[in-house]
């Protein structure tokens, strides 16, 4: 079982990047507003579905990982670490670029769900983006990777799915300003890279001093 000051960390983490929009929270807003609440709820649950499997996915390859080398463990983490530090940097440096999508065709219920789950599963840079995130609040010492990594990884679908239901609900009437607004991307992109570099840069500092 983690510590629960890490639980605490990694909560505020979790929560601070899920409160600034991304790819994930665009694509709802923009279903929601375009589609109604019942079409942003059914992205969020078919995003939060393959988040699930991302998640698998990482516990079962991290756990292999560790009972190969821990050595090898270590490098992945640290690696982890340099790629946040990378998308925080490249977050903060990225040029404006317009984010608004065109006018969905209406769909299903079922048809978006779908869509929102193949849309999360097949994003490689999701996939990674797990493998980087999860092992920095992992601590071999307390008990089986695998089953930290799931811990972690159920309580950031119960927080991503709160606040992308939220967007969801906001997007009938705030699409336009969520995906349009200049100054909106602006902040959206100061707070998330900082997010990112900061986390990467605490976690090579704290490896640091435990050796």
């Amino acid at each position: 079982m983690p510590a629960l000051s890490t639980i605490v960390i990694f909560l505020l983490t979790s929560l601070g990047a899920l409160l600034i929009p991304g790819p994930a929270v665009l694509y709802i807003v923009t279903r929601s507003a375009t589609q109604g609440r019942r079409a942003g709820i059914a992205s969020v649950l078919g995003i939060e579905s393959a988040v699930l499997v991302h998640t698998a996915a990482a516990a079962l390859g991290l756990s292999a990982l560790l009972l190969a080398s821990s050595l090898a463990f270590n490098v992945v983490k640290y690696l982890g670490a340099a790629y946040l530090i990378y998308l925080g940097l490249h977050t903060l440096l990225a040029r404006e670029e317009s984010q608004q999508a065109s006018v969905p065709a209406p769909r299903s219920l079922f048809q978006l769900f779908s869509k929102g789950f193949l849309v999360s599963l097949l994003n490689p840079k999701a996939a990674l983006f797990f493998y980087a995130f999860l092992p920095q609040f992992v601590d071999p010492a307390r008990g089986a990777v695998a089953g930290q990594i799931l811990f972690f990884g159920m309580l950031l679908v119960l927080l991503a799915s709160c606040t992308d239901s939220l967007y969801a609900l906001l997007g009938s009437f705030m699409g336009n300003l969520l995906t349009r607004s200049q100054r909106f991307r602006r902040i959206q992109r100061y707070v998330t890279g900082s997010i990112y570099i900061l986390l990467g840069l605490t976690t090579a500092v704290t490896g640091a001093e435990k050796k």
